[in-house]
């Protein structure tokens, strides 16, 4: 059985810069598909929309940011918070 040290025995998945390798691939064909949405037809939602998953598919440490913002959102604003008070004794 052979193992290899890097990257984790070549079981990692591929990343490229910030994004997963399909990732990039999804945000080069939108931005493709953006430019000539927004040169032909003057339509500027899907650069925005490109814009946007490009920026929520950010890849930190196995995270993205869009996980961020529901973790966040979660905690902050649907999750019940409980507090306990105690005198001071």
């Amino acid at each position: 059985m052979t193992v290899y040290i890097y990257p984790q025995n070549l079981k990692a998945t591929a990343n490229l810069w910030l994004w997963r390798l399909r990732d990039f691939a999804i945000i080069c064909v939108g931005l493709l598909v953006s430019v000539l949405a927004l040169t032909q037809l003057r339509l500027l939602l899907p650069l925005a929309l490109t814009a946007a998953y490009a920026f929520l598919s950010i890849r930190v440490e196995e995270a993205t940011v869009l996980d961020y913002l529901r973790y966040a959102g979660r905690f902050l604003l649907f999750s019940q918070q409980e507090y306990h008070w105690r005198c001071g004794v």
